[in-house]
């Protein structure tokens, strides 16, 4: 699979211009202390990494119902869409209540992941599609975990909780294609290449442009998080689950 598989969790992150670019080397220092517990570093970026990521998966999602040419396919392809459109709901809920500037296109490198699904059809899509999406969820799944169990934001906490719920029902529908190549998979997942940082940086988002919004399939079955509800608990720290 070529440049394609070698998509990893690092083309989730976006550094650059909106302060990333630089990593302390400190991920557990606190950059913001807000009403919903102390934002870190890592905390912020996690928040970034998955507006990223339905940022180039949400299209893919898209591109699947068009040209996925079996069930189980076409049946990823609504969970890629249904799942990232809740996600993003809450990412773009909760990144200014925590002074987050969020991107609003994908990385070059993501583009290109997409351009390349657009390019393909027939078996060679599906294989593709069900082996880039299971190893890409794979490797996010860890980083899920660990925010889950380390953050002290509920904002985020939530999130967490969140995208671990959606992130293991993708994992579980790339599976279920019977297309996963399971070692040479595994074998991307924990071997990561290194990239440029000009592939894995999203563009800015340009003043003034209207912010992309991952719109909600009408039969969607994933909620936000009640962003809301966890407010009304400022420093509590309760973290209340979205539905996924």
């Amino acid at each position: 699979m070529g440049g394609a598989m070698a998509l990893t969790l690092a083309a989730l992150a976006y550094p650059g211009l909106l302060g990333l670019s630089q990593v302390s080397g400190a991920p557990d220092r606190v950059i913001d202390d807000t009403p919903w517990g102390p934002l870190t570093e890592q905390d912020r970026d996690f928040v970034v990494k998955v507006r990223a990521a339905g940022l180039w998966e949400y299209p893919v999602g898209r591109i699947g119902l068009r040209k996925g040419g079996s069930p189980p396919v076409l049946t990823a392809s609504r969970h890629l869409i249904d799942g990232h459109a809740a996600l993003d709901t809450t990412c773009r809920r909760i990144a200014p209540m925590l002074h987050i500037t969020l991107p609003n296109a994908a990385s070059p490198q993501q583009q290109g992941f997409v351009d390349r699904l657009e390019g393909e059809s027939g078996r060679r899509f599906d294989t593709d599609f069900a082996n880039i999406l299971r190893m890409t969820h794979g490797s996010v799944f860890n980083t899920v975990a660990k925010i889950r169990s380390t953050t002290r934001n509920s904002l985020v906490r939530a999130l967490a909780d969140q995208a671990n719920d959606t992130v293991l029902d993708h994992i579980a529908v790339m599976e279920k294609t019977g297309l996963v190549d399971f070692d040479r998979t595994l074998f991307q997942q924990t071997t990561p290449p290194k990239l440029p940082a000009s592939d894995l940086t999203p563009p800015p988002p340009p003043p003034g442009r209207p912010e992309v919004v991952l719109t909600p399939p009408p039969t969607a079955t994933s909620t936000p998080v009640d962003i809301d509800g966890i407010a009304g608990g400022g420093r509590s720290g309760g973290g209340a689950r979205g539905g996924s």
